[in-house]
């Protein structure tokens, strides 16, 4: 069967887009022919030299921008942001198609086979009571696809650590190896800082590493049975941290000149929690 043309890029060209009760992805074409004219001769020299390894942190940057985008509430942000990631699977998509073998309508069919495949309960006589059962399910059709590959094969070692272990005990806890209730998880957690406190103790710094990775993962696992993303709670802290932190350097600033001032580099503390307790009485309702 004869390959169709490919659709070319004309920069000139309308490119009107239809309200949003009216899309279905058919611009989608436009993207892939820009990206062709990019790559192609007389391209972006830029773009012509990236590689799938080269592009790695593009994908990961662009991924937690979408999630800081989502983070923010502003929905205009987010639109632009999924873009760029878009961009991402189409840059790398054109890549293939001279160097792996594949193209984009390749890795659309895919995930299209893949999603109707694990949904038997909408697309074919499976059923699912509710969204527990759904994932169930969906771990169940996977191992039958990937027999010869371990429950954890497709958790993503790049995976910042937390969201990494927040997956591993999701994934374990649907072929029931996980603690039946929150009281045995925080029972691990009161059990991993005892043996942290013994190495502590005991001065091995190689096992305090280890003893406060056991801690973290405990904690992880304490988090999911409570229905909490640890990722996003300890984004959260952080970001409270940040902004009490930011009106203590506006208070060394006024009363003391700055970090720099004579002195104020090393504030007593006591001085130094007056200001952090101002910040938390200033967020209170």
């Amino acid at each position: 069967m004869p390959h169709l043309p490919l659709a070319e890029f004309d920069d000139k060209a309308p490119r009107p887009i239809a309200p949003v009760p009216a899309q279905d992805g058919a611009t989608l074409p436009r993207l892939v022919a820009v990206m062709r004219r990019l790559l192609g001769p007389g391209g972006c020299p830029w773009d012509r030299e990236q590689t799938f390894e080269s592009l790695r942190k593009y994908v990961l940057e662009e991924a937690c921008e979408v999630i800081d985008a989502i983070e923010s509430g502003q929905r205009d942000l987010l639109k632009e942001e999924l873009g760029d990631l878009l961009l991402q699977v189409v840059f790398q998509s054109e890549l293939a198609r001279d160097q792996a073998g594949f193209a984009i309508d390749d890795v659309i069919g895919g995930i299209v086979d893949k999603l109707v495949r694990r949904h038997p309960h909408v697309f074919s006589d499976g059923s699912a009571k509710d969204a527990e059962e759904v994932l169930t399910n969906w771990e169940r059709i996977k191992a039958e696809e990937k027999k010869n590959k371990g429950v954890l094969s497709g958790v993503p070692k790049s995976l910042p650590a937390l969201g990494r272990a927040q997956r591993v005990g999701e994934k374990v806890a649907r072929v029931g190896f996980d603690w039946e209730s929150p009281e045995g998880s925080r029972a691990k957690v009161r059990e991993e800082l005892a043996e942290l406190d013994l190495a502590v103790q005991l001065g091995d710094k190689d096992a305090v590493e280890a003893e406060m990775g056991d801690v973290l993962f405990a904690l992880v696992n304490l988090s999911r049975h409570h229905a909490v993303d640890a990722e996003g709670a300890l984004r959260r802290t952080i970001d409270k941290f940040t902004r009490r932190f930011a009106h203590v350097e506006a208070r060394v600033h006024e009363e003391h000149g700055g970090w720099g001032a004579a002195g104020a580099d090393r504030l007593p503390l006591a001085v130094l929690d007056r200001y952090w307790d101002e910040a938390k009485k200033a967020e209170r309702p």
